[in-house]
This record gives C-alpha cells, sequence and structure tokens, in this order.
C-alpha cells in the first residue's frame, strides 16, 4: 500500500513537471512569435526611417541625420536575432554557464523560504487583519 502511494505520488509529479515544462515551452513560442511579429513592423519602419533620413542628410548637407539609424540598427539586429537567429540558444547558454559557476549570484535574501516562515508570516498577517 506504501509503495503503491508513493509510485502515486511520483507519478503526479512527474505529470506536474511535465505540464510545466509545457507551459515554459509555449511561453517561450510565444516570445520568439511575438519577435517576429514585431521584427516585420520595426523593420518597415527601419527602412521608411533609413531612406527617409538619408535623403534628409543628402539634401540638407548634414551627415548628423544620420545618427538615429546607428541605434534604431540595434533594435533591428536585436530583434531579428531574437526571432531568426542564436540569442535563445546563446541565453540559454550563459544561463547554463551562470546556474554552474556563479550560484551564489543566485540565492534568495534571508536564505531559502522555510514552511515554518510562511507559517509565521500567516499567524502575523491574521493577527494583523483582527487586531484591525
Amino acid at each position: 500500500m506504501v509503495l503503491e502511494d508513493k509510485m502515486i505520488s511520483v507519478q503526479m509529479l512527474e505529470r506536474q513537471l511535465m505540464m510545466q515544462n509545457e507551459m515554459r515551452e509555449r511561453q517561450m513560442a510565444m516570445q520568439i512569435a511575438w519577435s517576429r511579429e514585431f521584427l516585420k513592423y520595426f523593420g518597415t519602419f527601419f527602412g521608411i526611417a533609413a531612406v527617409s533620413l538619408t535623403a534628409g542628410a543628402i539634401k540638407k548637407k548634414k551627415p548628423a541625420f544620420l545618427f538615429p539609424i546607428v541605434p534604431l540598427g540595434f533594435v533591428l539586429t536585436y530583434q531579428y536575432d531574437m526571432g531568426y537567429g542564436t540569442l535563445i540558444q546563446r541565453m540559454k547558454g550563459e544561463a547554463e554557464n551562470i546556474l554552474e559557476t556563479e550560484k551564489s549570484k543566485l540565492q534568495l535574501p534571508k536564505g531559502m523560504i522555510t514552511f515554518e516562515n510562511l507559517e509565521k508570516a500567516r499567524r502575523e498577517q491574521s493577527k494583523f487583519f483582527i487586531d484591525k
């Protein structure tokens, strides 16, 4: 009986982990899709802005008009890399590196939350509402 209960709870945990992973994958897919969609609109804006700024710089003989193309180009490149490039893989690799070599930067203030800490906070909060 005890062994069956443990097997059932392991299966439930596995299902929960699978569901969480499925949700994470869906969120990532939405983020990539958003980047691709944004890239369409921003790419159009960038193209129009680049042509207009270049024409203005030539007509007015002021190369300073070309300056906005530089930061806009960075945004365009980032969005392209996010939607179609290797940004996600590079971020994943960097995150894995942080998890392996910089674990101390990931620790929560005052350490991991415990059941006792949660209960203490709950009791203090309920006293606050009762006292009012």
